[in-house]
């Protein structure tokens, strides 16, 4: 079963769990979710109403959890956690937090240096970032690339996408208006150059037509002209036959 399959089973599991409870019941699901290793995508889950009730109560931490498995990285969780506004996070909730942090750089940037991923990873040294790579983001299919040790960096080939966070739907329908304005514009460009070549094809097949009959014109002309001359000297020769006879 493909990546994309298993998230669409999880997802449906996770939204028909989280219907059926509310309040503090809704703490081990949000956690199990987020601890899920095949599950990346969790906005479905956080638009189920129960979920969204946890919003302004002493639960509302589990909403804040769940917001940042769906748009935040491992940095946001540093500086949010640290802060004692988020719960400590087990170690599967860890790993599934720095692979989404991945998938956040490769949205902007296809080549990644290995200094950034360290530092937005937590990672000490080159062979802990490159076996995290290989055996937690390629191995897992939601990244594929190539790692490039002598530049020091991850040439990114494919990113599984990740939630669309607050305001990005917005901004990508403009960036897709813009495309399809700019689509429409360059199909009319394109229309106006096809117009233009057909009817330079005609004018040239019209100049072509006025060519040939003005050479064919031109060739009955000089048929006329090499005609003349014979009939001359045909009457010539026969004007001189009837003076010899008259002079016998």
């Amino acid at each position: 079963m493909d990546v994309e399959q298993k998230q669409v089973e999880l997802i449906d599991y996770f939204v028909k769990q989280a219907s059926s409870l509310k309040g503090p019941a809704l703490s081990p699901l949000i956690a199990e979710a987020t601890s899920n290793p095949n599950l990346f995508a969790f906005s479905e889950i956080l638009s189920v109403p129960n979920v969204l009730e946890l919003e302004g109560t002493e639960y509302s931490v589990y909403l804040a959890v769940l917001r940042l498995f769906a748009h935040g990285t491992w940095s946001d969780y540093r500086i949010v956690g640290n802060a004692g506004q988020l719960p400590h996070l087990v170690p599967d909730q860890v790993l599934k937090l720095k692979q989404l942090t991945v998938l956040t750089l490769a949205e902007t940037n296809k080549v990644l240096p290995y200094n950034q991923l360290m530092l937005e990873l937590d990672v000490v040294n080159v062979r802990e970032l490159e076996d995290f790579l290989i055996n937690e983001c390629m191995y897992a299919g939601i990244v594929r690339g190539k790692l490039d040790q002598l530049r020091r960096c991850f040439e990114v080939q494919f990113a599984a996408g990740r939630d669309l966070r607050p305001g990005q739907l917005g901004n990508m329908i403009k960036t897709l208006s813009d495309w399809l304005s700019t689509s429409d514009n360059l199909l009319h460009s394109i229309q106006e150059k096809i117009k233009w070549a057909d009817t330079m094809s005609e004018m040239d097949k019209k100049h072509k037509k006025d060519v040939e009959e003005r050479v064919e014109e031109v060739k009955k002309s000089l048929s006329l002209k090499k005609l003349h001359p014979v009939s001359r000297l045909t009457l010539t020769s026969e004007g001189m036959r009837s003076t010899l006879n008259l002079a016998e």
